[in-house]
């Protein structure tokens, strides 16, 4: 009977440390969905059937988005604070280099963010996933999911917009016009990233300023 009790124990201590064990790379994929009141769906149709991936190493991370109208990329270091924009649209090709202080502006609608628990739990990708409601501060309102059972090393890819909630975001929504986009993970893979990944290759981009958003 103590053997049996011993087992049970190192057992359920074995998978709590492998709920609990950290990893400094995440790659996380996306679907993403549009919900339109709009008689002319055209917009959200674009969009309906777009992808999204989040690569998350160390303290930077990178997320490349791909719809019908072509491919943007956002990477991020969590050195220096700053960010590179790529924009792919048919032949066109567009970089925009932010600073520190313009990835701080780019992103400041988020500063009094806040998140309220709504005591609802979802199974997204095999995690569960407890919910938030966030609230801008000029009153928008969204729902996210998060999970506590993946634990990156760093998580910078919640700066800003997901700064103040627990562990690692699997589902939020925000609004475009009158549209209603989902961001759903579909896969979580855990593993090494290579270093190349967060480099851009600048040969053929054309290199524009920064325009703050209005």
């Amino acid at each position: 009977m103590y053997k049996l009790l011993l087992l049970v124990i190192i057992s359920t201590t074995s998978l709590i440390q492998v709920v609990a064990q950290t990893t400094s790379d995440i790659t996380l994929f996306f679907d993403i969905t549009v919900d339109t009141k709009s008689s002319k769906p055209q917009l959200a149709n674009m969009f309906n059937g777009a992808t999204q991936t989040v690569y998350i190493k160390g303290t930077s991370h990178r997320t490349d988005e791909v719809n019908t109208l072509g491919t943007s990329s956002t990477i991020y270091n969590g050195t220096t604070n700053a960010a590179i924009i790529t924009k792919e649209y048919g032949t066109q090709k567009i970089l925009v280099n932010l600073t520190a202080a313009q990835w701080a502006a780019n992103n400041k609608k988020y500063d009094n963010i806040t998140f309220t628990p709504t005591n609802q739990t979802k199974i997204i990708a095999g995690y569960t996933t407890k919910g938030y409601t966030g609230k801008l501060q000029d009153g928008t309102a969204f729902s996210v999911y998060t999970t506590s059972s993946l634990n990156p090393e760093v998580n910078t890819y919640k700066n800003n917009q997901f700064a103040k909630l627990p562990g690692v975001v699997l589902q939020y929504e925000f609004s475009i016009a009158d549209m209603q986009v989902t961001n759903t993970v579909s896969s979580v893979v855990l593993g090494s990233i290579p270093a190349s990944k967060f480099v851009v290759n600048t040969a053929g981009y054309r290199e524009m300023p920064y325009q703050p958003n209005k």
